[in-house]
């Protein structure tokens, strides 16, 4: 029987706050430039009013296996539906004036065909690089010799981090903890 990856097993292990996040609130949005589904995404541009960007591990593929341990490792499992969710809460975030992408470490190949075959409507951004954990220290972990984000959510405001969901569990209510968030704290435009 095949895996379906937009589910989580009801045993799934949760994060725990490592602290690893603690110094983004605050920080600028660089500007970097990295290609996503969508064409290349200026970070700093996508920021520039307000903007939600999610990171994840690695999103799962029809007939691919994950890795030895991805459901044992806490954090790794649920990249499917946290990115499903923010794809079905797109509109309400955008009616709260946030411009929203995810990115992983997974190559622009990968991030293409996950996006179309989940009709992400934002972009999904490849990042193999890391270079976004370079300039940020964003935190990252090793599994079967890959060098992975942890899940977290960023939401920033003119180029600032103003908000960190970290760590993030269960995933697939990630969207539904930000757009609760943006009602909460409204953007003030102009100001």
């Amino acid at each position: 029987m095949a895996l379906d990856w937009t589910t989580l097993p009801p045993d799934l292990p949760a994060p725990e706050d490592d602290g690893a996040a603690d110094h983004l609130a605050g920080l600028e949005v660089p500007e970097l430039v990295l290609d996503s589904s969508r064409g290349p995404v200026d970070l700093a541009e996508l920021a520039a009013e307000r903007a939600v960007l999610y990171l994840y591990p690695r999103t799962g593929a029809p007939g691919v296996p994950m890795p030895d341990g991805w459901d044992a490792y806490p954090g790794a499992r649920g990249c499917t539906p946290q990115s499903c969710a923010f794809r079905d809460h797109a509109e309400e975030l955008a009616g709260l004036g946030a411009r929203v992408a995810g990115a992983s470490a997974q190559t622009l190949d990968e991030q293409l065909e996950f996006a179309a075959r989940h009709h992400m409507p934002f972009p999904v951004i490849a990042d193999p690089e890391l270079r976004l954990r370079d300039a940020l220290g964003l935190p990252t972990f090793e599994i079967a010799g890959m060098t992975l984000y942890k899940r977290l959510a960023l939401v920033a405001e003119r180029r600032r981090i103003v908000k960190v969901f970290y760590p993030v569990f269960p995933p697939d209510r990630n969207a539904a903890d930000v757009a609760a968030w943006l009602r909460t704290f409204p953007f003030a435009r102009g100001g």
